[in-house]
């Protein structure tokens, strides 16, 4: 029988606090949370290798990020108690779970039918209670719990929409992975007024997120 535990154990000395992520609380919720069971069960094996890691068969395009590419994208973020958080994509709701021993309240966008039933019961067994699971487009976020502290993209992206932005507080920030053209990065960025501010973090590479792809442009 695999001990999960141990492994988790493993995965925090030998790939999350090598990668400079030490956050004391970080790494008391990558500990608690059992990553293997937000995975396809064919993928739970290799739960605790640093890859991403398809979700569920029922959304053959959809994976979990990889567990140093998370931690980095959550440590950057503004987090704490009292804090409200977003994560858009949540799948079946790991990046949620974690969120939800960072901060006082997290919302969990997710517009596959599927991937949002198998969720549920799953952050209900990880004591996730204080997380809002929310069926509806990815781009749209959830306007009506806004101002968020920090938003989380839970895949790649090759534009951050103004509609994710304006549900940002003021100061509040928003981490993801964002393509243009070759070059792939982990962003952070941070309203300032009514603008964003962005700045690169590290080289990084994710599935696209759906409907977080840019139009075809037509030259003549």
């Amino acid at each position: 029988m695999t001990d999960f535990a141990a492994l988790r154990q493993r995965m925090v000395d030998n790939q999350i606090r090598p990668s400079e992520v030490n956050d004391r609380e970080i790494i008391r919720a990558l500990l608690e949370t059992p990553r293997e069971k937000f995975a396809a069960p064919a993928e739970r094996p290799f739960a605790y290798a640093d890859r991403p890691l398809l979700m569920s068969s029922a959304a053959p395009e959809r994976r979990l990020l990889e567990p140093v590419l998370l931690a980095r994208l959550i440590h950057a973020l503004p987090l704490g108690p009292g804090t409200a958080a977003m994560t858009v994509g949540c799948g079946t709701g790991y990046s949620a779970a974690l969120l939800s021993r960072l901060a006082a309240s997290v919302v969990a966008v997710e517009e596959e039918a599927a991937l949002a039933a198998e969720a549920a019961p799953l952050l209900k067994d990880a004591g996730a209670a204080n997380v809002d699971l929310v069926q509806a487009c990815l781009t749209q976020g959830h306007a009506a719990r806004a101002p968020y502290d920090a938003i989380l993209l839970e895949g790649a992206v090759e534009f951050v929409p103004d509609t994710l932005i304006s549900q940002l507080r003021h100061g509040g920030m928003l981490a993801t992975i964002e393509r243009s053209g070759r070059l792939s990065r982990a962003m952070l960025y941070e309203r300032v007024g009514e603008e964003a501010s962005g700045r690169p973090l590290f080289e990084a590479w994710a599935a696209l997120l759906p409907g977080f792809q840019r139009k075809p442009e037509f030259v003549f």
